[in-house]
């Protein structure tokens, strides 16, 4: 199901989640105020002892939260739990959402079912093979040096979301998309605004029509004159120009938001365990490992919903056809079953198989160009700035905590001026 990431409340209380202490199912615990940051809230850990459980959802529906690694994998893999989003229930409540939700936007595969979702898979995939994402390794290094050079100028001190963490992955998706050089600045602003937790609904709503609307000027400009990009490789296709500018919307909402969001918490994470950031300082070949482990440990995309095409029986327990099921990324990623001492931050951990980019048939297009982003940007930055750290304490680092993509909203940094 694909949330507007500027509008969910998903704040539950803990009171709440321990009605699973009774017969009435919990809600969804999503409360991270107290403790830890980068743990998932208290509750949720509470309720993983069992993997698959009752779980009551915002308009009534029981279905179901899944919590264990095994259980995740074992859903996200079976077409017989279905991604269409009129099928689904949401876990929270969505100010502004219908009682009943409507099919996916054209061109959002997120939201789609075999065969439709297949065609566009076959399509976009040769496009994201692990060969052609570290072709691009180069270019994601000319944006991060870009970025650093007019940070350290800036600086001592910086504002590491807007100075780095949100336009390294813009000025790839720019780069993938085709975005000519003179509408980058244009597109990174609209781009900006719409995931801006601080802005208000009207200026969001304007960013996003703005956006919507260039995105189809893009593609009837990459028709006339292709490019050696994204767009202009499928307008070969069989697309229409409406799928064209929704993929490419999808693109955006996917591969920005995510990897942003997973550059400032991963660089807060890494400043607030400092002997993770030292080894990873004094070894950069730790960079891919690191970055699988951040992953796993983070886990910022999170739910992942899906509903019962039929009665399944997963972990002993009978999902019936009609109920929908929140896979909990950030508790599976946590299963000690799966991965022994998992609250800590370890990068020398071999963090192979999680879930942080889903699993099975919607398992995440653009992952590859995500890691070559982050395996790049992370070790780039600690070797510019070797004394880099916090400009306020911990605590007082704002948490973008009512969205579905989790994150910081600003992440004030410092270092000393040679």
């Amino acid at each position: 199901m694909s949330y507007d990431p500027t509008a969910a409340d998903t704040t539950t209380t803990a009171a709440a989640a321990t009605a699973g202490t009774t017969d009435e199912p919990p809600t969804l615990p999503t409360d991270r105020h107290t403790g830890c940051p980068f743990d998932p809230p208290a509750a949720l850990t509470a309720l993983s002892d069992q993997p698959l459980r009752r779980m009551r959802y915002a308009d009534g529906h029981i279905g179901w939260l899944a919590t264990g690694h095994a259980a995740a994998r074992a859903i996200l893999a079976d077409p017989r739990f279905s991604s269409r989003n009129e099928l689904l229930h949401p876990p929270v409540p969505v100010p502004g959402m219908p009682e009943e939700l409507p099919p996916a936007p054209v061109g959002d595969i997120t939201g789609l079912d075999a065969p439709e979702h297949t065609r566009y898979r076959r399509l976009l995939t040769g496009k994201f093979t692990v060969r052609r994402m570290r072709q691009l390794t180069e270019r994601v290094e000319q944006f991060t040096t870009e970025c650093l050079d007019a940070m350290e100028q800036a600086g001592p001190t910086a504002d590491l979301v807007a100075a780095f963490a949100q336009p390294v992955p813009a000025l790839m998706i720019c780069e993938l998309l085709g975005v000519p050089y003179g509408d980058r600045e244009r597109f990174q602003s609209q781009v900006a605004t719409i995931f801006d937790q601080t802005a208000d609904a009207e200026a969001k709503g304007e960013a996003y029509t703005a956006l919507l609307q260039y995105l189809n000027e893009l593609v009837l400009a990459k028709r006339a004159e292709p490019t050696d990009d994204l767009l202009s490789d499928l307008t070969t296709s069989d697309l229409t120009d409406e799928e064209l500018a929704g993929i490419g919307g999808l693109l955006l909402a996917a591969g920005l938001d995510t990897t942003a969001n997973m550059l400032g918490l991963g660089t807060f994470a890494l400043l607030s365990n400092p002997d993770q950031l030292d080894a990873l300082r004094a070894d950069p070949g730790l960079a891919e490992q690191t970055v699988e482990e951040l992953l796993r440990y983070l886990s910022v995309a999170d739910p992942i919903l899906r509903a019962a095409l039929e009665d399944v029986e997963v972990e002993g327990q009978l999902i019936r056809a009609g109920e929908t099921v929140t896979v909990s990324v950030q508790a599976a990623n946590r299963d000690p079953r799966k991965f022994p001492d998992p609250d800590r931050l370890d990068i020398h951990r071999k963090a192979t198989g999680h879930v942080a980019f889903g699993h099975g048939a919607h398992q995440c297009l653009g992952q590859q160009l995500a890691r070559v982003e982050m395996a790049v940007a992370f070790p780039a930055l600690l070797a510019r700035f070797p004394t880099l750290r916090l400009a306020v304490p911990p605590q007082e680092v704002p948490l973008r905590d009512r969205s579905n993509i989790y994150g910081v909203i600003n992440l004030p940094v410092t270092w000393d001026k040679e």
